[in-house]
């Protein structure tokens, strides 16, 4: 019923990551150095989307101490991994902000949006084929529940269920909000591309 879409983005990695992370549980260091390789790139990214540049290594290196601590209670296979510690960042990246006082943005990431998107399979590719580096600085121009949906959806690689349990959100809601914003993505490359506004962290919620 729809979800073909939304799961073609769960590779064999996410299998390798199931394998990994159940024999971190069982002690293994090695698989862990695993698990943190396949993570940390879409984990790192989303981070930087959340707190901005400058911060981003410090605040995934925290989340990365949380989950390394709590992963005897994590249950769940490879792509539940990535949501638990996509959670993980979130929760940490919202509370460095907090502290910081960092500048909000008028839209709070948590703006609920209640219309259904069409298919729009354009965009979507239109976004993955760039660097990772231009993608942020797009996705900086996007309003936060937007952009939050993206990165969750396209860097952390999470289907829409998934970042729906992140955001604590109901799954069209952020399937609508990533379709927004890969729609208004497709526009800008289509026309002038990224800009040249210094990037700013997307804020926190009211």
């Amino acid at each position: 019923m729809g979800h073909g879409a939304e799961r073609r983005r769960v590779p064999a990695r996410d299998e390798a990551l199931g394998a990994a992370v159940a024999r971190a549980q069982q002690g293994d260091e090695a698989a862990f150095a695993v698990a943190y390789r396949i993570v940390q790139p879409g984990l790192l990214g989303y981070v930087r989307g959340l707190v901005g540049d400058r911060d981003a290594e410090d605040v995934a290196s925290d989340a990365w101490l949380e989950i390394a601590r709590d992963l005897g209670r994590f249950r769940g296979d490879g792509a539940g991994f990535r949501g638990w510690t996509a959670a993980i960042a979130r929760h940490r990246s919202l509370d460095h902000l907090r502290r910081l006082r960092a500048r909000p943005r008028p839209a709070a990431l948590d703006r609920d949006v209640l219309e259904l998107p069409g298919p729009d399979s354009t965009a979507d590719r239109a976004l993955e084929s760039l660097s990772t580096a231009a993608a942020l600085e797009l996705l900086r121009g996007l309003p936060p529940d937007q952009a939050e949906a993206v990165l969750l959806r396209v860097v952390v690689g999470l289907d829409g269920p998934a970042a729906a349990r992140v955001l604590g959100k109901r799954p069209g809601a952020v399937r609508t909000a990533a379709h927004r914003g890969l729609r208004r993505l497709a526009r800008e490359l289509a026309t002038d591309g990224a800009t040249d506004e210094p990037p700013h962290p997307l804020g926190e919620p009211t």
